[in-house]
C-alpha cells in the first residue's frame, strides 16, 4: 500500500529478499465458503443401477523444491528478512520480487502483460482496482486454507481469484506542527473545510488515474457528496481546484516531496495518505518521540483492502500458491504492521503494541462495492480529470 518505502530503505533492510535482488518492472460483499459436492441419492428401481465411479479430483500443481517464485507487487511491498527466509526454508522456493510503481500502475502493467505474465503471483491490488484486474482475467481461482479465519467482509471476490491480505483507511492526514502549532489553530473537523480560504494552497492529492490512494479519496468524495443535488462531488473538486489543490502522480511524491510532515521540505500541511501514519511517525522516530507529528482528519476516509493472487499463465503456479498461503498465514501477517503499516486481516496475527496504540482506523470508513467501481470508474476518472486538470 504505497507505504513508507523510502524511509524503510533508509532505516531498515526490509524490502530485500533472501534470494535474488528485487528487479524493477519494465516500463511499458462477501465470498461464499466453498461448498462440498453432494452425491445425489439413488433413484429406487427394480433393476439394480450400474455402479458409477467418480472421477479422481484434478491434481493441483506440484511444488518442486529449488524453484523460484516471482512476485509482482507495488513499490511499498516490504517484509523482514527472517520472514522471507522462513518462507524459502519451508517451501524450498526462492522469492524474487518485481516492483512496478503504485498499485494502479502495477495493475495496468499486469493487464498489458497478461498473455506473458512477468511473474507467478501478484500482491497489492486493492478494492479500488480489483474489478479491473478481475475483468481482465489476470488471476486464476485459488482458495488459500490460511485465509479460512478471515472475516467475510474482506472477501470481495465470489470466485476466489484473490486472497485478502491487509487493510487500512485512506484519509486526509495533516502535519500537527503546521496545522495545530499556533494558538487558535485547529485541524478541520471534516473535509468540507478544505475548500475554505483558511486552507488555501495547503492540500496535496494523488491523481486517481495513476494512484490507488488518489482513487480511494476520489471515491470517498463521490460517496460523501453524491452525484446529484445542490452540491455534488464535482462541485467539491471545483472548489478544491479554486483553493489551489496540488495534484501529483503518486503517494511517494505527495508524502515525501510535497507534504510538510514528510521530512523532505514540502510546504503542504495536508496530504491524502493513511490513518496509520501516526504509528509510522512514532516508529521511525526510534524512541525520540512518543507524540505523533501527523494525524488524520476523521472524515471522508475510504477503507482500502489489498489482495494477493496467482497469475494466469504463471511459470510456477505451485510456488505462487505457496506464497499466497504464506502471505495469509499468521507468520507473515504478524510482520505486516511495521513493514507496510497496514492492518493484517488474519485475526490470529500478532499486532505490536506500539502499532496498536498509534495506528488508527477511521470511525466511519466509507466503502463501495467493486462492481459499482468497475461500472463507473473510467467515467468518474474522466469527469475528475475534466474538472481538476483541464
Amino acid at each position: 500500500m504505497k507505504r513508507f518505502a523510502y524511509l524503510m530503505s533508509m532505516l531498515l533492510i526490509a524490502t530485500a529478499c533472501a534470494g535474488p535482488v528485487n528487479t524493477p518492472l519494465p516500463t511499458a460483499s462477501s465470498s461464499p465458503a466453498a461448498t462440498p459436492t453432494e452425491t445425489p441419492e439413488a433413484t429406487p428401481s427394480l433393476t439394480p443401477a450400474p455402479t458409477l465411479t467418480a472421477p479422481p479430483p484434478t491434481p493441483g500443481p506440484t511444488l518442486v523444491a529449488g524453484g523460484q517464485v516471482t512476485l509482482v507487487t507495488h513499490d511499498s511491498f516490504a517484509a523482514s528478512d527472517p520472514v522471507i527466509h522462513d518462507f524459502e526454508t519451508q517451501s524450498g522456493q526462492t522469492l524474487k520480487v518485481l516492483k512496478g510503481g503504485d498499485a494502479g500502475a502495477m495493475v495496468n502493467q499486469a493487464i498489458l502483460t497478461k498473455n506473458d505474465p512477468l511473474g507467478d503471483a501478484l500482491y497489492g491490488v486493492d478494492n479500488t482496482f480489483l474489478s479491473r484486474a478481475l475483468d481482465a482475467g489476470i488471476f486464476v481461482p485459488y482458495v488459500s486454507p490460511a485465509s479460512a479465519s478471515v472475516a467475510q467482509e474482506f472477501k470481495l471476490d465470489p470466485q476466489n481469484r484473490v486472497t485478502p491480505i491487509d487493510f487500512g483507511d485512506v484519509c486526509v492526514v495533516y502535519d500537527v506542527k503546521a496545522v495545530g502549532g499556533s494558538a487558535g489553530d485547529q485541524p478541520p473537523p471534516t473535509i468540507d473545510e478544505l475548500t475554505s480560504a483558511t486552507y488555501k494552497s495547503t492540500l496535496v492529492v494523488e491523481n486517481p488515474a495513476t494512484s490507488s490512494p488518489g482513487l480511494a479519496f476520489m471515491l470517498a468524495t463521490i460517496i460523501r457528496f453524491g452525484e446529484s443535488g445542490d452540491y455534488t462531488w464535482l462541485d467539491y473538486w471545483r472548489d478544491l481546484r479554486a483553493n489551489d489543490v496540488l495534484v501529483v502522480s503518486d503517494w511517494n511524491d505527495a508524502y515525501y516531496n510535497e507534504f510538510s510532515g514528510g521530512g523532505s521540505g514540502g510546504n503542504r500541511p495536508f496530504v491524502v495518505s493513511y490513518a496509520t501514519d501516526p504509528a509510522a511517525d512514532v516508529y521511525f522516530a526510534g524512541g525520540a518521540s512518543t507524540t505523533p507529528g501527523v494525524q488524520k482528519v476523521d472524515d471522508g476516509c475510504f477503507r482500502q483492502i489489498e489482495f494477493a493472487g496467482v497469475l494466469a499463465g504463471a511459470q510456477n503456479p505451485a510456488g505462487a500458491q505457496a506464497w499466497v498461503d504464506y502471505m495469509a498465514s499468521p507468520e507473515f501477517q504478524s510482520d505486516i504492521p511495521f513493514n507496510m503499516f497496514v492492518f493484517p486481516v488474519n485475526p490470529d496475527a500478532r499486532v505490536p503494541s506500539l502499532f496498536a496504540k498509534y495506528a488508527a482506523q477511521a470511525t466511519n470508513p466509507l466503502t463501495m462495492d467493486p462492481q459499482t467501481i468497475s461500472a463507473n470508474r473510467d467515467r468518474w476518472i474522466q469527469q475528475w480529470t475534466d474538472t481538476v486538470i483541464h
